[in-house]
């Protein structure tokens, strides 16, 4: 009911200023420092003009996306929507902030499993004891051929013991791919459990906030797509065999 309501909060608004912006509508020159003035708010990245005119898209930390008018008096949270082609501007918005350079993924940090010819590519940040995570491999991952998935292994700070065990499977195998099977299929952690090898765990989180990734999984694509979420099987070949 929430989104809902945000939903039509903001097209309603669209009705309300019944105008939308012209090529003469630019970003006053003083709105980040007054922003940055009068809210207590994380980085701003970046601000733009938007459809509706005298209304900006300001663009916090990564990805979180708000409104403001010229003053940066008055800041609105909501979707702004594309009435006409029922569309939300900003969830299109977040999306293309999602998107990721695959090939300045530090591939090396994650554990390589080469599946048939291994030519289609396939990054995933997974955590250990999140339950999507074994939903994903069991329904999204199991039976992909001709691919390599690389997993960087990303505990979230709910899971208590899901660093334990990340950091375990590294020192077992480093970027080799046994220990991640055994405990995704069979629930098995190496042992003796080691956790006082070299391993990437920190830097993997470091990246994952880094690119706006506060969840598990979320898989990226080497077009650039970032998709969270246990997708099904179906989704993920369309998304590998994409242009």
């Amino acid at each position: 009911m929430k989104k809902l309501y945000s939903l039509m909060l903001a097209a309603g608004l669209v009705a309300l200023t019944a105008c939308s912006a012209t090529a003469a509508d630019t970003v006053p020159k003083d709105l980040k420092a007054k922003l940055q003035q009068q809210l207590s708010v994380k980085e701003i990245s970046s601000i733009s003009t938007t459809p509706m005119k005298g209304i900006y898209e300001v663009v916090l930390g990564n990805r979180e996306i708000v409104y403001t008018d010229a003053t940066g008096a008055y800041v609105l949270v909501g979707d702004m929507i594309d009435v006409a082609k029922k569309q939300s501007l900003t969830e299109t918005r977040k999306n293309d902030l999602m998107k990721a350079d695959f090939s300045k993924l530090p591939l090396e940090r994650a554990i390589k499993e080469v599946r048939g010819d291994g030519s289609r590519k396939l990054a995933v940040f997974s955590d250990p004891d999140c339950p999507f995570c074994h939903k994903l491999e069991k329904e999204g991952l199991a039976g992909l051929t001709n691919v390599t998935i690389y997993t960087f292994l990303f505990p979230l700070p709910m899971h208590q013991d899901a660093e334990r065990k990340s950091i375990a499977m590294w020192c077992a195998s480093g970027t080799g791919p046994a220990a991640w099977r055994a405990w995704m299929d069979d629930g098995k952690l190496p042992e003796p459990a080691k956790i006082d090898c070299e391993n990437p765990v920190q830097q993997n989180l470091a990246l994952g906030q880094q690119m706006g990734i506060s969840g598990t999984p979320a898989l990226i694509f080497t077009n650039g797509k970032v998709v969270p979420g246990a997708i099904p099987k179906e989704r993920i070949e369309e998304l590998l065999n994409a242009k």
